[in-house]
């Protein structure tokens, strides 16, 4: 499915099915709003499943691996060596995402996005090895950002397929908050050193230099941020774009996905500068340490449920949210009703 076709299948939400997941909520003989997130959660995903009975029983998690050519400037403390490896240990149960997962019920789902070598044992949707260096020239042409958003799309639409209720979407590329630093930059008019931190641990010094490759390369390159492709190809990465396709797939197949941290918020944001009705698809999870999230999350006019001072990436914040989310959907499905314990219902006053 081309991306123009994704965006041309988004519905709006079921208002009626929201409607009548709120009435029962308010029926249920607890204090009204009392799980306050958690039951907007579950209301706009009976929206998004057009069912007041939401389903998220079966659950996954995307991992988009890429590679960004930028790492070449210094701009992290690893080489990019390390993103293949990351991605062999999802295979394998290693990674903290997987063991998250397992507790989670949550299955995972690790893609090559682009990659800088070949990983036999993952999924491959890319179409060159890693993007190009962004502070010598655009990382990638418009035709390959476009590509890696359909990869996404595509991701998405099968796990739809597939059965799944309930997606998440999360990363693994050494250099990526760089490039996500720099799309944020570029979407929301900030200057670098504003949405810039410190990714898996920089220096101080590290962090000036990583803040330098991100103003050089905006002001080499010139992205338009009336264009969110033209940003995405110049100043973006593999990762990103399929997760913004992911987001958009999402929501053009009917499936809530929730957003993790720093990285998958910078592909929410590029999603709904792309598709603005995908934004009523996704679910925040948690606010992540890096500078630029709360501006991210003020754009989008999300709150995530989880402040942890989580800032680990790998969709390890999302999966962190199917847990409660799964206890939410067992009080929803099976908690009595005041009618059912013989007391008089709340008075619904709305939330304050």
């Amino acid at each position: 499915m081309t991306l123009s076709e994704a965006i041309n299948r988004i519905l709006q939400p079921d208002r009626e099915a929201m409607a009548a997941c709120r009435a029962h909520w308010n029926s249920i003989g607890k204090p009204l709003y009392g799980l306050g997130k958690l039951e907007e959660y579950l209301v706009q995903i009976a929206g998004v499943q057009r069912t007041e009975k939401p389903d998220i029983r079966r659950k996954a998690l995307v991992i988009f691996c890429a590679d960004n050519g930028v790492v070449a400037e210094g701009v992290s403390q690893t080489g990019q060596e390390v993103t293949a490896t990351v991605a062999e240990n999802f295979i394998d149960g290693k990674s903290c995402s997987a063991i998250m997962c397992r507790r989670a019920g949550a299955d995972l789902f690790p893609v090559d996005a682009g990659i800088a070598v070949d990983t036999p044992r993952l999924e491959k949707r890319k179409c060159r090895r890693g993007t190009r260096n962004m502070a010598k020239g655009p990382a990638m042409t418009r035709e390959e950002a476009v590509f890696a958003i359909e990869a996404g799309i595509a991701k998405a639409m099968e796990m739809k397929a597939a059965g799944y209720g309930i997606l998440a979407g999360g990363e693994m590329g050494i250099g990526n908050t760089t490039t996500s630093a720099a799309v944020v930059s570029v979407l929301l008019g900030a200057e670098p050193a504003a949405v810039t931190g410190r990714g898996a641990g920089l220096s101080d010094e590290g962090l000036e230099t990583k803040i330098r490759v991100i103003r050089k390369a905006i002001e080499l390159n010139q992205p338009d941020p009336e264009d969110p492709l033209d940003v995405l190809a110049k100043v973006g990465g593999f990762d990103i774009a399929a997760l913004a396709g992911l987001f958009i797939g999402g929501a053009s197949c009917g499936v809530p996905v929730v957003i993790d941290g720093f990285i998958s918020a910078a592909a929410a944001l590029l999603a709904v500068k792309i598709a603005p009705a995908c934004r009523e698809y996704m679910l925040p999870s948690h606010m992540s340490e890096e500078h630029a999230s709360k501006m991210i999350m003020d754009a989008l006019e999300m709150e995530p449920v989880i402040h942890a001072g989580m800032h680990l990436g790998e969709g390890t914040g999302a999966a962190a949210l199917f847990p409660l989310l799964d206890m939410a959907c067992d009080i929803y499905d099976q908690m009595d009703t005041f009618e059912g314990i013989a007391v008089e219902q709340y008075e619904d006053y709305g939330r304050k």
